[in-house]
């Protein structure tokens, strides 16, 4: 089976987003746990950024390092520059620092709760960059469920309270960054191989991080042992994986049908928190996700219901 039938295919679609989510939540407990190693408190940013940036240049050479292995060429190609450096910038580097210092700002709840609306942001530039992928009443309806699922699941965590600041503004510009870099790692996929435009673009946006964490703390400012090696190295894998996987389904698959799988992102990282940390598994976090499935349910009958009539008109 080619890497296209794979990722188009609905079952290869569904594997491959869960998979990416997945691991996308399983970096909330591991960041956790590797900051309380590390001993990097929640104001220090300066320690945040270089830690991002070690993970993802860790992830650039692993991902460099398998396709390699698996005998394709992976040399940097000087016309690719502008492309990889505008993805790794909002991909990467924007995305994290708008994340982290958004985050010192915010709640931990607000901030999960605001982590899910990169699927918002995806429907809506595909709405206006794809004449194929507008946005229906169905969509709207879908992400709304969706939504709610991941406001329920972090209910759980205490309190929410509508207080909209700084800290919220560069969250949501966070997940804008964040979506965009989807899209354009969409269209970059046209022209390059998914796992060299993910390596690359890791790479420059992993220098920035680095640069920003050298600056103002020095390069080595941390005392790893094996315990938190291997958590650096877990966070690593998961994003080189995570950002191949999911950098595939957005190249074969409309936007719209893939973005709402990016609910289920807070609602495994509030599972697993509570799995690997021993925080408390409310009964909100099954109905959350019984919300975000109903959402991609929802969302990704609307093309479905429209091949099926076609082909009853045809017969």
């Amino acid at each position: 089976m080619t890497a296209q039938r794979f990722f188009t295919h609905p079952l290869g679609i569904i594997v491959s987003a869960v998979a990416a989510t997945f691991l996308w939540g399983s970096a909330f407990p591991f960041i956790k746990l590797s900051y309380e190693l590390l001993d990097i408190r929640s104001n220090e940013l300066g320690e945040q950024m270089l830690f991002a940036g070690y993970r993802f240049f860790l992830a650039t050479i692993l991902i460099l390092f398998f396709f390699t292995m698996m005998k394709k060429s992976m040399r940097f190609q000087r016309e690719t520059f502008r492309s990889v450096v505008k993805i790794g910038a909002f991909q990467t580097f924007f995305q994290y620092v708008l994340f982290y210092i958004g985050l010192s700002l915010s709640t931990g709840i607000q901030g999960s709760i605001i982590a899910g609306t990169t699927s918002f942001f995806q429907m809506i530039l595909a709405h206006f960059m794809y004449p194929d992928d507008k946005m229906s009443q169905r969509k709207v309806i879908g992400l709304l469920i969706g939504f709610a699922g991941v406001i329920a699941v972090n209910l759980t965590k205490g309190e929410f309270v509508l207080d909209f600041g700084l800290g919220e503004i560069l969250l949501l510009l966070a997940m804008l960054s964040g979506g965009l870099g989807n899209i354009l790692a969409k269209e970059g996929a046209k022209q390059m191989e998914v796992g060299y435009l993910t390596s690359y673009q890791m790479l420059f946006g992993s220098i920035g991080l680095l640069v920003l964490g050298i600056v103002q703390i020095g390069p080595f400012p941390f005392d790893f042992e094996w315990t938190s090696f291997f958590a650096l190295l877990y966070l690593a894998f998961l994003s080189a994986a995570g950002f191949i996987l999911w950098n595939n389904v957005m190249k074969y698959n409309q936007v719209g049908k893939v973005s709402i799988y990016m609910f289920l992102v807070p609602v495994f990282g509030v599972f697993l928190s509570a799995t690997m940390l021993g925080e408390e598994v409310h009964s909100f976090v099954l109905l959350g996700l019984a919300l975000v499935a109903s959402g991609i349910v929802i969302v990704n009958r609307d093309k479905g219901k429209k091949v099926h009539r076609s082909v009853r008109k045809t017969v």
